[in-house]
């Protein structure tokens, strides 16, 4: 939505205040894990824009709650595959040779939202070490959640996808639809079906100098993530509500995970 169109719509300013009272109706908590896929512009006008949701986020899950986003950057994948847009086929090698190493710290996120990309620079945000599909986590189960994120099956049970099941987490669908739902390709990895696997490379940051790492993943598909929402929706249920001018969607992780698996055994 376009800042004018969003101010002209709202009757009042979402403020930090504000989208914590609308989380905790949600029935976010002091504690929780929370793994958050967002949109920015589905709230409305936000006085302070995404640094304001990230705080607010922050003040209802306090210091003993973990606070988990996707800060995935997808200008680590082979350029030889870009679509959106391609690149000239003589840019390939340019762009794999010189592509700067993936860095935790600095590289930024692709394709993301404003939500992420502001959190992973956050004091006390750490960063997972995968260079398309890493995670940034805050709070008292941060470390443990980024830690030991492989390069191999990057989504699945050496993930912080993984992790944030291990802990009973939570996800928050703030503005966007099941086709967001990251946890959904950790079911794509624990269901049993036929699967392609692919080969990838990406430079990291390895005792100062730039090293390329080879790695083998499935070939994820999130083609038929909303039709699966939807029958989540339908059969199990999850929990609705406002969020500034949007609505918000709060699901248990393992149990939507549990029944994405079953969903993919019939349907892929």
């Amino acid at each position: 939505m376009p800042e004018a169109d969003a101010i002209e719509a709202a009757d009042e300013p979402n403020t930090v205040s504000s989208l914590a009272s609308d989380f905790r109706r949600l029935g976010i908590d002091a504690g929780d894990t929370l793994l958050v896929h967002s949109s920015l512009s589905s709230l409305g006008w936000v006085v302070g824009g995404p640094q304001a949701v990230v705080d607010a986020l922050q003040a209802v899950l306090t210091d003993d709650g973990t606070l988990v986003m996707p800060t995935h950057s997808g200008q680590y994948t082979d350029p030889a595959g870009w679509e959106n847009p391609p690149v000239p086929d003589d840019w390939v090698e340019t762009i794999r040779e010189t592509m700067p190493p993936f860095r935790p710290d600095v590289t930024p996120t692709r394709g993301m939202g404003a939500i992420p990309e502001c959190f992973r620079a956050y004091p006390g945000v750490v960063r997972s070490d995968h260079p398309t599909f890493s995670f940034a986590a805050w709070g008292a189960g941060a470390d443990e959640v980024v830690a030991d994120h492989r390069l191999d099956d990057g989504l699945g049970e050496q993930s912080p996808l993984a992790r944030v099941y291990d802990r009973d987490g939570h996800v928050l669908l703030l503005g966007v639809g099941h086709d967001r739902n990251t946890s959904l390709h950790l079911a794509e990895y624990r269901a049993d079906f036929e699967k392609e696997r692919i080969q990838s490379a990406a430079p990291l940051l390895r005792d100062g100098e730039r090293v390329v790492f080879e790695y083998d993943d499935i070939d994820i598909d999130s083609d038929d993530f909303e039709q699966l929402g939807a029958d989540f929706e339908s059969e199990v249920g999850l929990t609705e509500g406002p969020v500034g001018a949007g609505t918000a969607k709060l699901v248990n992780q393992p149990t939507i995970v549990d029944f994405a698996v079953d969903w993919f055994e019939v349907h892929r």
